[in-house]
């Protein structure tokens, strides 16, 4: 499903090149689940963004579901996205003009979903979050792990093939957090959805069938 060879990833500062990833080879199978640890900086934000497509590689290829992605255009990456992933956010990145419904049903806009099916869809996710007594609210209005329970049920609602979490539990009471990793566990398993997840936790990161340990952009070995 994901392969990704020898990328890197830098920003120059001056005559400095300072790397966030550098020659990171990754083989990802679809119906995997991955979690990436290593330290702050080490570059697991950046490698889940490339994976992604909200960011590319400087050097290095990637390829997804056959498709070159270090080739495609900007409008061609966007469709894939928007096709296949569903991406949580450490910081929400919630729409602040939009009620917590609406935030729900823009994936499914994007994918022309019929209004009848898209009301029935995004009924049955806050139902599922049990955040139906917040769909009128604005994310302004929301505690952290509301905003945070919201951001993963956007990311869900499209039935994503491959789910992108970074640090998905990072503001979520422990119960919270405990639910949040089982319906991942449970969307992998019986769902076959593809998860890659960045996370600090070695409880969260147990769920995952295998562990990826970065260090200074490098993949450990």
């Amino acid at each position: 499903m994901i392969k990704l060879a020898h990328i890197s990833k830098w920003v120059n500062t001056g005559a400095t090149r300072t790397f966030l990833l550098k020659d990171v080879s990754l083989d990802i199978a679809e119906g995997e689940f991955v979690s990436i640890m290593g330290p702050s900086g080490s570059g697991k934000s950046t490698l889940l963004n490339v994976i992604g497509m909200l960011d590319q590689a400087n050097e290095g290829e990637y390829m997804f579901f056959d498709q070159p992605v270090h080739q495609l255009k900007e409008k061609q990456r966007t469709a894939l996205y928007k096709q296949y992933i569903g991406f949580v956010f450490q910081a929400y990145h919630l729409i602040d003009e939009l009620t917590v419904y609406e935030n729900i049903e823009t994936p499914l806009l994007y994918q022309n979903v019929k209004t009848a099916e898209r009301k029935a869809i995004v009924a049955d996710t806050l139902d599922k979050f049990q955040i139906v007594g917040k769909k009128d609210l604005f994310p302004a209005q929301l505690s952290g792990g509301q905003q945070q329970l919201v951001g993963i049920a956007r990311a869900l609602v499209a039935k994503p093939k491959l789910l992108l979490a970074d640090e998905p539990t990072g503001n979520l009471n422990s119960k919270q957090g405990e639910e949040i990793m089982e319906l991942f566990s449970k969307l992998n398993k019986e769902e076959g959805v593809t998860i890659i997840q960045v996370t600090h936790s070695e409880k969260n990161a147990a769920y995952g069938s295998r562990i990826i340990n970065l260090l200074d952009g490098r993949i450990e070995l």
